[in-house]
């Protein structure tokens, strides 16, 4: 899993699958999901992130994470 966050459109992209969606749907005003070709979902996408969401903490708690990076 990945968090990429775009200051330019205040956009979260949590990226579920390393693969590409081949469509979107939106779940609610502001918040998109998208599907690969097999109607699984790979990421969601939240407009305007930093006015729903504390941005300045990432706090992971019980998964079984092998690897942490930052970039």
């Amino acid at each position: 899993m990945k968090l990429h966050y775009y200051p330019e459109t205040d956009s979260l992209y949590i990226e579920l699958r390393d693969e590409p969606g081949t469509e979107t749907r939106e779940v609610t005003a502001g918040l998109n999901v998208d599907l690969n070709a097999n109607g699984e979902v790979v990421g969601f996408d939240i407009d305007s992130a930093s006015r729903h969401l504390d941005l300045s903490t990432l706090e992971t708690v019980a998964l079984p994470v092998r690897t942490t990076r930052a970039a």
